[in-house]
């Protein structure tokens, strides 16, 4: 918007592209690529085929990948509830009281997710509330860590919701709950979508508090792709990865289809 000549837009479009080239679309290429490959000694993979992706859609993986998604549905409908009842409730509180509200509910975002981890397996793996060694303490912590998204994507949209909407079906009889169910959360749909939609993402790609809490029959992929990194098999990795990433973009832009459908509405 600041640059007036063609010339200086040029310039600038050739740095953004490049930068997304370097930062984005070269590493994902590299993985898809290594991916693909049998072996990889020289500047290019070699002995290119599909035998990596078979293995990373059948056993262990094809059981992680559905444990990432269980996991990622279960931990964004619960961030998106309790989001949504948050922001809803800080609209109609003091504001000494609604910024307690937000530092409390970005914390999360705040401290590494490893922390996060840890906590939850002190506060969990104990009386009365004991979830250690279940998939339950894998969904909190994912809870957790994407529970600030929800909140702050609902909060955010809250802020630009037009209140004449509200006090006109106030003006005309309405009590709190119809207008919460036929006004204010219909308005909202575009945004619990978006809420929802990066609260799954989020989830699928989580490592860092994963690792601290997983039992062993409930390992997500991403602790799948890390323990084969680990161990060296980088190939079949970098297919776990890339089923990853393909499965996280279909969800999105099923979720993203759907939010479209209610924006129109």
């Amino acid at each position: 918007m600041l640059v007036w000549t063609g010339r200086g837009r040029a310039v600038i479009l050739a740095v953004f592209a490049l930068v997304v080239l370097v930062v984005f679309a070269a590493p994902i290429a590299t993985v898809v690529a290594a991916a693909l490959a049998g072996r990889w000694t020289g500047p290019l993979p070699s002995q290119l085929g599909l035998g990596n992706f078979r293995h990373a859609l059948s056993g262990e993986e094809a059981a992680s990948l559905s444990v990432s998604l269980q996991t990622a549905l279960l931990a964004g409908a619960v961030a998106l509830v309790l989001g949504t009842w948050a922001a809803l409730s800080a609209r109609e509180t003091p504001e000494w009281l609604r910024r307690t509200t937000d530092a409390v509910f970005h914390l999360p975002v705040a401290v590494p997710s490893v922390a996060i981890g840890l906590g939850v397996l002190i506060v969990f793996n104990r009386q009365p509330i004991l979830l250690g060694g279940t998939k339950w303490i894998v969904i909190v912590a994912h809870t957790v860590l994407v529970l600030a998204y929800s909140y702050s994507g609902v909060s955010a949209a809250l802020d630009r919701l037009d209140p004449a909407y509200r006090q006109a079906a106030e003006s005309l009889g309405a009590g709190p709950v119809r207008v919460l169910t036929r006004i204010t959360l219909p308005l909202l749909l575009p945004a619990l979508g978006a809420a929802a939609g990066l609260a799954i993402a989020l989830s699928m790609g989580e490592l860092g508090a994963t690792v601290m809490v997983y039992p062993a029959t409930w390992k997500t992929l991403p602790v799948t792709i890390f323990a084969a990194t680990d161990r060296g098999d980088v190939f079949d990795a970098a297919a776990d990865t890339t089923v990853l990433v393909a499965v996280t973009l279909v969800t999105l832009l099923v979720l993203g289809r759907i939010r479209g459908r209610a924006a129109l509405r």
